[in-house]
């Protein structure tokens, strides 16, 4: 057979690694697209073959809750566009999130995160860890000097989303990477907004870059899934550790089998996301029933300049209030036609959803008050449909609000 397909370079283009990287068809009987190994089990050639798998002194695959073919595949990628050594994939957002945290602290060590957080990270931190002496510390990371004065011996991770969810604030990755660092703490940041295509935390000086892949990196809303990146040695901790032994979050083949397919599109996808969303959160910030709009790409965002220094592109989510506040967003969001009422983001179709009583409901009123989630946000997640059906629907339910008004 021959064996003149060209094999992927890592000095190639997003794209192109996106689609080839680590695979060559050559070694699959030809085939253009990698195989699906449903296999939960692996043979070895010998009883030598399998204790030196087993004992990590030789490569290979053993048993699915550890590793599989086709999540290998996968986990070469996210670490080859992550720029990292190493990749890990996993059965969700929370499941990355929770094998990882697992694997870095213990009783009487602290996590530094920073004031505002996905709902259920929240809930995993304080109803969670906490339960076991892990104490959790909230500084607004806007503010880098905040995490200088707070971070300690005890500190042995800083946790931060940029964009965070759901209010769009962004954290300067390579100064709080730089303090963590300082203090011998594990910086870790959910990428999960921006992709890999926007921002790569690994390259600001981050430790750890993690996605909720269900999003844009699955970008169809079909599968549950998450995405660790590292250093190969921080990586093989958390699989035979907080993955394999204390959460079983185990990814299934099939899955890593659309997100390597979501990958495909993810640049052409996350390009008409972002220029979309451009085009809505200049609507909305001229709209009179708008009260303020939260976009990295509008220069009246506060972390404007710092959105242009460390990302490519500003993303497809925007976080909006109305005037009227919350019953306002209510009769807002029933008005949408096109637009669809549901949580989750980075699909194709475009999303609404009310994060005060649907995503961040675990948080208390005080606490919401407290992380910066009013009442009257709304968040608003920028599909792939035509932007002038995008943009005629949130106009007809705009001007709903005048009887609101009257």
């Amino acid at each position: 057979m021959s064996r003149s397909n060209h094999k992927p370079s890592a000095s190639q283009g997003f794209a192109t690694r996106a689609i080839h990287h680590g695979y060559h068809s050559a070694d699959e009987q030809g085939a253009l697209l990698p195989p699906l190994h449903l296999s939960s089990t692996f043979t070895f050639s010998s009883a030598e073959q399998g204790g030196a798998v087993f004992a990590g002194e030789q490569a290979g695959h053993a048993y699915s809750r550890i590793s599989n073919p086709t999540l290998a595949l996968l986990e070469q990628r996210i670490a080859s566009l992550e720029g990292a050594e190493a990749g890990l994939a996993t059965a969700s957002g929370m499941g990355a999130i929770s094998a990882l945290l697992w694997s870095l602290v213990g009783p009487g060590d602290e996590i530094i995160a920073d004031q505002t957080l996905y709902g259920c990270t929240f809930e995993f931190m304080h109803a969670g860890l906490a339960r076991f002496g892990v104490i959790i510390t909230h500084v607004d990371m806007t503010d880098p000097d905040a995490l200088r004065t707070a971070i300690g011996a005890r500190s042995k991770v800083v946790y931060f989303e940029t964009p965070a969810n759901p209010n769009m604030r962004l954290i300067d990755i390579a100064a709080c990477a730089d303090i963590a660092r300082a203090a011998g703490a594990v910086c870790v940041v959910d990428n999960t907004y921006a992709t890999p295509l926007l921002t790569r935390p690994l390259e600001l000086g981050a430790d750890v870059v993690l996605h909720s892949a269900t999003k844009y990196l699955g970008g169809h809303g079909d599968l549950i899934a998450g995405l660790l990146a590292g250093s190969a040695e921080l990586m093989q901790q958390v699989r035979m550790h907080g993955l394999k032994d204390l959460t079983g979050a185990v990814m299934s083949p099939f899955t890593a089998h659309l997100i390597m397919r979501g990958l495909k599109t993810l640049e052409l996808r996350m390009q008409r996301h972002c220029a979309s969303a451009m085009r809505i959160a200049e609507l909305l910030q001229r709209h009179p029933a708008v009260a303020s709009v939260a976009y990295p790409g509008l220069a009246s965002h506060p972390q404007h300049a710092l959105a242009c220094r460390q990302m490519s592109d500003f993303g497809g989510m925007i976080a909006l209030e109305l005037h009227g506040g919350m019953a306002a967003g209510v009769q807002f969001m029933n008005a949408l036609q096109l637009i669809q009422r549901a949580v989750s983001l980075g699909d194709a179709e475009t999303l609404i959803q009310h994060p005060a009583s649907m995503t961040h409901a675990t948080y208390t009123p005080q606490q919401r008050a407290a992380h910066g989630i009013s009442d009257g946000l709304v968040r608003l997640s920028v599909g792939l449909e035509t932007p002038e059906d995008l943009i005629a629907d949130l106009q007809q339910a705009l001007a709903s609000l005048h009887s609101l008004a009257a």
